[in-house]
């Protein structure tokens, strides 16, 4: 008798209709994201900075780690190095022209997932009113409830790229070699579940 309740308990489950992955809209949290730069100057060492203010969110499928959507909105005149007058040049027409120009836009194309919560995000960068593809290396950090403050289930992530800022027209300084071409980036955030 209890081998047959058994036996109806597993055939109910078998019946259930399988449970189906579900995209879910994830918020980047601006107070746990951090938009970081370096690039060459002069071919002694790297000038680091910072964008201050950003912000953005993505549809993702947890379970089958695929993204259906992403923007990220970064304030160009948000640019921060340490330094008042460089601060001021960066902002002005010979790198980020923040006046005419004052938002930086990526928008995911997809994300090809990889080994260990690892991936490729592809997605097309606005920059100086140019937009042109990128590819990122992205690292899911951590998944799960936040162990304080909204509890809601968050998603700690790395993206990192290297891109080549004379692409977007942004040419001040390669020629001569005062500034790099090269402009390595990073990104590290949480973003929370809707």
């Amino acid at each position: 008798m209890k081998s047959m309740r058994t036996l109806i308990a597993i055939a109910a489950l078998l019946a259930l209709p399988a449970a189906h992955a579900e995209p879910r809209t994830y918020d980047i949290d601006p107070d746990h994201f951090s938009i970081a730069f370096q690039v060459r100057h002069i071919g002694y060492a790297d000038t680091l900075g910072l964008f201050l203010k950003g912000q953005g969110s993505f549809v993702y499928d947890e379970q089958t780690r695929k993204l259906s959507s992403g923007r990220v909105v970064v304030s160009a005149d948000s640019v921060f190095t340490n330094h008042k007058a460089r601060d001021k040049h960066v902002r002005d027409s010979d790198f980020l022209n923040a006046d005419k120009f004052p938002d930086i836009v990526f928008e995911a194309t997809g994300y090809e997932a990889g080994a260990d919560g690892s991936g490729k995000l592809n997605g097309k960068l606005t920059l100086l009113g140019q937009t042109h593809p990128v590819t990122l290396d992205v690292k899911l950090n951590k998944a799960g409830p936040y162990p304080f403050g909204h509890k809601k289930h968050t998603l700690g992530i790395s993206a990192k790229t290297t891109l080549k800022r004379s692409q977007w027209g942004m040419s001040y300084g390669v020629e001569r070699g005062l500034v790099g071409d090269d402009v390595g980036l990073s990104f590290e955030f949480e973003a929370i579940q809707k």
